[in-house]
């Protein structure tokens, strides 16, 4: 009998994975940066202002860059906006600017309309992006999304306060845009007549109700630099396409006879806090701030006017389905009703041109039988006649013979005396 080897077992061999790196769902915000930068970012700006006022500098200023715009005269007739897209990139980040310039703001002689050409822009632009929205194939990630994120309002450095064009216009557009306004050509008026100019041009905003955007200040990482710069407001910029060589360096400024004002010298002018405010620190707030406000007041505005609600009569919530099949509803019936309105007209109209045409009958028949009994008088008057001239005619051929045969008589009765 044979004993039984037993063998030891294998342990199974278990293979270890190196983690290339922290996993966890915090790395949601990196995942997001990078599908931001992959996709690009979109930011629109619209400059308000006079002619002559420097808009066109501020932006090359801005965005250190060169722009190309060309000057506009102050003969135009009316505003015209023109916008112009550009796509810059700074590192690995694109942004595409669009760059909306008003031509001839505030040069007519009635300014009444002045402001019309800009809101029906900034509407037209909201209307576009909603008809995207109401597509059935929807494509807001492709599409140029031409929405105006901030508004510079150019403020010409009287010194005296805001015109009325000013604050009507600004008063249309607060509900639409994020206003910022900012004095222009600011090294034109001295440092004390340009704070009194800021208080005076708070003063008037506020009291004539004029929202202008204020950066924001509940998140904690801005909130002191933000409520400091809303302090600022309005800046008073310089723009300058002009470097000079101040030392070592080549900064932007401008030359005057009596000195240089550097732009980005903030003893100088407002021009850095206006820059770090709009691009640095709350560009994808004014972003934010135009889709979740201004553009969410547009929508409801136009929904309501399609006759779209979220509640009924009776002040219960009310589905989008539900109310487009009433309107489709109602749409029908009214359709139905103008169909049997116009029937009826159609039948009346029909029935009063058969009358027209049984009245014309009638005159007709009637002037047809004038017209018989006409002829057939005038054919018995003409018989009549005839029969007459033919009992002449008769009489006269006989006459003609009785004379003929007295004359034939007298004339043998001669004869036979002879």
């Amino acid at each position: 009998m044979s004993a039984e080897v037993e063998f030891p077992k294998k342990e199974p061999h278990l293979r270890a994975l190196k983690l290339s790196g922290h996993v966890g769902f915090d790395s949601l915000p990196d995942q997001l940066v990078n599908k931001s930068v992959q996709n690009g970012f979109v930011f629109n700006v619209m400059c308000i202002g006079e002619t002559g006022l420097g808009k066109s500098t501020l932006m090359d200023t801005l965005f250190n860059t060169s722009f190309e715009s060309t000057p506009s005269s102050h003969t135009l007739p009316h505003v015209k906006l023109k916008a112009h897209t550009y796509e810059l990139q700074e590192s690995n980040v694109r942004l595409k600017l669009t760059i909306c310039d008003t031509v001839g703001y505030g040069d007519q002689i009635n300014k009444d309309d002045s402001f019309k050409a800009v809101v029906d822009y900034i509407d037209a632009q909201f209307e576009a992006y909603l008809q995207e929205e109401l597509k059935i194939k929807r494509s807001l990630i492709s599409c140029h999304d031409s929405r105006i994120h901030a508004c510079l309002y150019f403020i010409c450095p009287t010194g005296h306060g805001l015109k009325s064009l000013d604050l009507v216009c600004m008063k249309k557009l607060d509900s639409k845009v994020n206003i910022i306004p900012i004095i222009a050509k600011a090294d034109t008026i001295s440092k004390q007549e340009l704070q009194r100019f800021k208080s005076k041009i708070m003063q008037e905003l506020f009291n004539n109700g004029v929202q202008i955007y204020q950066f924001p200040t509940d998140d904690e990482t801005v909130a002191d630099t933000n409520s400091a710069m809303n302090d600022h407001v309005p800046f008073a910029v310089v723009g300058s396409t002009e470097f000079i060589k101040v030392g070592n360096k080549l900064i932007r400024a401008r030359q005057y006879p009596w000195g240089t004002v550097q732009v980005e010298n903030e003893s100088h002018c407002d021009f850095v806090k206006l820059r770090e405010m709009i691009i640095r620190t709350n560009m994808e707030d004014m972003r934010e701030k135009t889709h979740s406000k201004h553009y969410e007041l547009y929508r409801q505005r136009r929904l309501e006017e399609m006759g779209f609600s979220d509640v009924d009569s009776e002040n219960k919530p009310i589905s989008f389905q539900q109310t487009f099949e009433a309107k489709r509803s109602n749409h029908l019936a009214e359709l139905q009703s103008k169909e049997e309105e116009v029937r009826q007209m159609f039948v009346q109209r029909v029935k009063e041109k058969e009358a027209e045409l049984k009245e014309s009958e009638k005159e007709l028949h009637a002037k047809f039988e004038k017209l018989k009994r006409d002829h057939a008088d005038e054919k018995r008057k003409l018989e009549e006649s005839r029969k007459k001239l033919e009992e002449d005619f008769l009489e006269f051929t006989r006459r003609k013979q009785q004379l003929a045969t007295t004359h034939h008589t007298l004339t043998l009765g001669k004869s036979k005396k002879k």
